[in-house]
């Protein structure tokens, strides 16, 4: 994997992360746990562990987390968070799904993950993760909606431009970006799962600044990257952007698959 997420950027989403996660995504995932006396838990892209602190503590039962990242820096954040809950780093490289750590495993998850990865990536994982019946959920992966109020004439070129951007190579092949919560949906449902997704939106606004200068950076950093000829109006945007007061919701979708009968 070669993308590289900044502990400070990390830090700073995961309250936005976990106030945007929908409870409701837990009610089907805890039933289905209910036949297991303990759970397996193998969390994939884990960084400095905001998916288990999210998700451990709504799930009961004696649990043990495998967290796998190629960034072992951030690993070293991750730690475990209560007398249930036992924790594994694994320093290992995501783009062979097929060489995942597996067997036992109750439940693979991730946090804003799939929309970096590619189709045949998602699908690789999908197949491992029926043969070894499984349950999936990857929560937070971007849907393309990004609304703003007030709205900027220079919304609609930005976002197309990052958007463009998001959908190249980011070391799994062509990355499904703002298809991937439709994607997984899809896969998962070919193999028999029941799928369920749920909206999981970013609602920012000016009590959230310090995230929104780091997105505005990261939306124009990319944009230009896609558009050089464009890169002048995007500079004036993120101008504009970082003095106004509005409100900001970055369209997110969580995705829950389980497996059949």
């Amino acid at each position: 994997m070669t993308e590289l997420f900044d502990a400070d950027w990390l830090a700073l989403r995961e309250p936005v992360d976990h106030r945007s996660r929908p409870t409701a995504m837990l009610a089907p995932l805890q039933a289905w746990l209910q036949r297991h006396d303990s759970l397996q838990v193998l969390d994939l892209g884990s960084g400095r562990g905001s998916n288990l602190r999210y998700l451990a503590p709504r799930l009961s039962g004696r649990q043990h987390w495998w967290l796998l990242d190629h960034d072992a820096g951030l690993l070293q954040d991750a730690r475990p968070i209560g007398p249930t809950v036992d924790v594994t780093p694994l320093v290992r490289d995501l783009r062979a799904p097929e060489g995942l750590p597996l067997d036992g495993v109750q439940l693979v998850t991730g946090s804003a993950l799939l929309d970096l990865v590619s189709e045949n990536w998602l699908s690789t994982l999908a197949a491992a993760c029926s043969a070894n019946r499984s349950a999936a959920l990857f929560a937070l992966n971007v849907d393309g909606q990004i609304h703003w109020q007030p709205s900027d004439p220079g919304d609609g070129a930005l976002y197309a431009a990052f958007h463009e951007h998001h959908a190249g190579d980011k070391g799994f092949g062509p990355a499904l970006g703002v298809d991937a919560g439709r994607c997984m949906h899809e896969l998962f449902a070919g193999h028999g799962y029941t799928v369920v997704s749920m909206a999981s939106p970013w609602q920012l606004t000016a009590a959230d600044q310090p995230l929104r200068k780091l997105l505005i950076d990261g939306w124009v950093a990319a944009a230009s990257a896609q558009r050089p000829d464009l890169a002048a109006d995007f500079r004036r945007w993120r101008e504009r952007r970082e003095t106004d007061g509005g409100t900001l919701r970055v369209g997110h979708l969580d995705v829950l698959a389980l497996p059949p009968e």
